[in-house]
């Protein structure tokens, strides 16, 4: 039986682990349940865990089907169903491309290889672990693997991005000020942390190779890394290490120093790898910041933000605001061998990430921190243009124009394909890719990420004036226009509007001010339905999770 001090109640370790999370976040706040705000209903459920776990919101019919379904248990079956479908992996493709490579433009590798083997990955739901050895061991010679070497190659190589990002990413931790001396604001953060990582890939370098013009990563079997502060004039020497772990000391007795020697235009290879040693280094159950750092990753994805903000500057002055929770997530997380799906499916079920975003008009709003209701968290650029395809009927209607083509396939080579999940979700990315990208160029961002949410005015720009959004408002086969233009009431142009665009019914008041709009003539026009919709989605309920 596992206790964790201070918990209001017993927890054991037969206790699921959301149930043990939501324990721990009440833990010491004996008015919890009375402050907190109540489970979110059906259909807000159904928009946030499908956007957040397929990157898109619900049709119509799914949220009307969802809400009218009785069983006890639909919402653990519906977070089932979205875990194990081909989107999922294309959600956690767009989550980790952006986070492993923070919108870089592919120079080395291929975007689309890259994206291919992070969606490959999320398919076959590979550890995080044995993922993270993969990026930093492949030298991009192998052609099966040379995707993988993205996040090395396209960097360069070059010591200081390499290094900062090193510490960022995989760790939790900013050292870029660490690099010339201690860091100035953080004690924790000392030089020979930010060398310690630079020694793994001091020696390795960015290898043209003169015939093919490919890149590669060679390597030399000389070379240590020694550092001055700049500050105090301190000097120092280390070998590879993660952090405070031991210094990791290059073989005492090598005979032989290189498998293949260096010379002009040679790449040459070590018998001893320093880079080789990274990917163990790093991974290690010693090491701890790797584990902490991923979960407190996925928890921002889930809840909004991180419980370490922000999420690479993790230090003693700036702890985890709930560390029991952060230590039973990274333990879990190594007792299911670094199973991200398992954490995101626990998370999914807890009460904390099931909580309304509204507290009542009586109840003080709490601090983002404690966690006692839903936080809003602003679509990226991914989910906003799959979410507007889906709102306004594009997806369904290019998904029925590729089945019908591909059913004539089928019947020629007897095959099932259009209606195989797998196919449909590659096919429909296939099809739609170019106006995902559309909006990653407007409302996508550069570089390190971050939770803050600024609109700019080209991205009002793009909503208001842009051809892809008048596009897809004309109303031509089922698209969303063409469909409230069947209707005659106002109350049924109301309520599908709402239920594909905002995935919840309308209450009366908004079916009046819908009615209001609309009235002044004996059918709707076009333009009146291409306002309307036009306005839900440019509204705040719809650019933000909630």
């Amino acid at each position: 039986m596992l206790f964790l001090s201070g918990i209001t109640s017993t927890v054991t370790a037969q206790t699921p682990l959301h149930q043990q999370i939501d324990q721990l976040i009440a833990e010491g706040k004996p008015q919890f349940e009375k402050q907190a705000a109540p489970l979110a209903d059906d259909a807000t459920f159904l928009r946030r865990v499908t956007l957040d776990l397929t990157g898109t919101i619900p049709t119509a019919d799914e949220v009307r089907t969802f809400v009218a379904d009785s069983s006890p248990d639909k919402r653990s079956q519906r977070i089932d169903q979205l875990l194990a479908s081909p989107e999922h992996a294309r959600r956690l493709q767009y989550l980790f491309d952006t986070m492993l490579m923070e919108r870089r433009p592919g120079k080395y590798v291929k975007t689309a290889e890259w994206e291919e083997y992070l969606r490959q990955s999320f398919l076959e739901n590979r550890p995080w672990d044995e993922l993270v050895h993969e990026i930093l061991t492949v030298d991009g010679t192998d052609k099966t693997t040379r995707p993988a070497a993205r996040f090395l190659l396209d960097r360069e190589l070059k010591s200081e991005v390499v290094t900062r990002d090193l510490g960022r990413i995989f760790l939790g931790r900013d050292l870029q000020c660490a690099q010339c001396h201690d860091h100035p604001n953080v004690n924790d953060y000392l030089q020979r942390h930010y060398h310690g990582l630079d020694a793994f890939l001091s020696r390795s370098y960015l290898f043209k190779d003169p015939k093919t013009k490919q890149a590669s990563i060679g390597e030399k079997a000389e070379g240590q890394v020694s550092f001055t502060s700049v500050f105090t004039k301190e000097e120092g020497m280390t070998a590879p290490r993660v952090l405070d772990l031991p210094e990791i000391p290059d073989p005492a007795d090598a005979k032989k120093a290189y498998k293949v020697k260096p010379a002009k235009n040679v790449r040459s290879v070590p018998v001893y790898s320093r880079r080789l040693q990274l990917a163990d280094a790093l991974t290690s159950q010693n090491n701890g910041a790797f584990q902490k750092n991923i979960v407190n990753r996925l928890w921002a994805m889930m809840m909004g933000q991180g419980l370490v903000e922000p999420l690479d500057m993790w230090h003693s002055d700036n702890p985890p605001t709930h560390p029991k929770i952060v230590s039973l997530l990274s333990e879990e997380l190594a007792n299911h061998e670094f199973n991200l799906r398992y954490v995101i499916r626990e998370l999914a079920l807890t009460q904390t990430y099931q909580r309304s975003s509204h507290v009542s008009a009586e109840t003080e709003i709490p601090e983002r921190s404690a966690y006692q209701m839903g936080l809003l968290k602003p679509l990226t650029p991914e989910q906003l243009a799959w979410s507007m395809m889906q709102a306004t009927g594009v997806t369904s209607a290019t998904l029925e124009r590729l089945q019908t083509k591909q059913r004539k396939v089928d019947e020629k080579q007897k095959t099932k394909k259009a209606d195989d999940t797998l196919w449909q979700e590659e096919a429909l990315h296939g099809a739609l890719k170019g106006n995902v990208a559309a909006f990653v160029r407007t409302f996508g961002i550069v570089g390190a990420q971050t939770t803050r949410f600024d609109a700019s005015a080209d991205q009002a720009l793009f909503l208001l004036n842009g051809n892809t959004i008048q596009a897809w408002l004309a109303p031509s086969g089922n698209q969303l226009t063409a469909r409230l233009k069947k209707l005659d009431q106002p109350t049924a142009i109301a309520e599908e509007l709402y239920l594909s665009v905002f995935s919840r019914f309308p209450t009366e008041k908004e079916i009046k001010q819908v009615a209001l709009f609309l009235e002044g003539g004996p059918k709707p026009t076009d333009q009146d339905l291409q306002q309307l919709i036009w306005a839900a989605l440019s509204s705040d309920e719809f650019r933000f999770n909630h």
